[in-house]
């Protein structure tokens, strides 16, 4: 087991409880109406759940937790991948009102599936497309919540 991917499970247990933490202090409503706070306490919680077990995951796997000569093995291209897809959620954030919703969700996800090594573009805009639609539907309308509509309108 790597004592990186124990770092790593802690740091994102530590940010969802603080994403859950801080939702608190928004208005939470109920799944019907939702106020601004259910969605991040809502991720916050998931994060959370997901890294335990994560953690829980690597503790039983391996019996030796710490190893005194780890070798450090760097991924081709990993930090070429992080600068790509932390440049994308912000250029997502920087044109979410001007294109709206449903066209971010589907961009967003093309781009950080490409990003991610997904190299089929059809299966790659399938998904993306059925992720955006469902998106589209849960949120904005069974949820009813408001989301920028953007220059396509919906």
């Amino acid at each position: 087991m790597k004592r990186d991917e124990i770092i790593v499970g802690m740091v994102i247990f530590l940010f969802g409880a603080a994403t859950a933490l801080l939702s608190l202090r928004m208005p939470i409503g109920t799944f019907r109406m939702a106020g601004t706070g259910l969605f991040p306490l809502c991720l916050g919680i998931l994060l959370m759940i997901l890294s335990a077990a994560f953690v829980l995951k690597l503790f039983l796997q391996h019996k030796k937790i710490f190893t005194p000569k780890e070798t450090i093995v760097k991924a081709p291209g990993t930090i070429k991948q992080i600068v790509l897809f932390v440049g994308t959620l912000g250029l997502a954030t920087l044109f979410f009102n001007k294109l709206g919703y449903p066209l971010i969700a589907f961009l967003l996800i093309v781009a950080l599936l490409r990003i991610l090594g997904m190299k089929r573009w059809t299966w790659n805009i399938l998904l993306s497309l059925v992720t955006a639609i469902t998106s589209y539907f849960l949120f904005v309308q069974w949820l009813k919540i408001p989301l920028p509509k953007g220059w396509i309108g919906l």
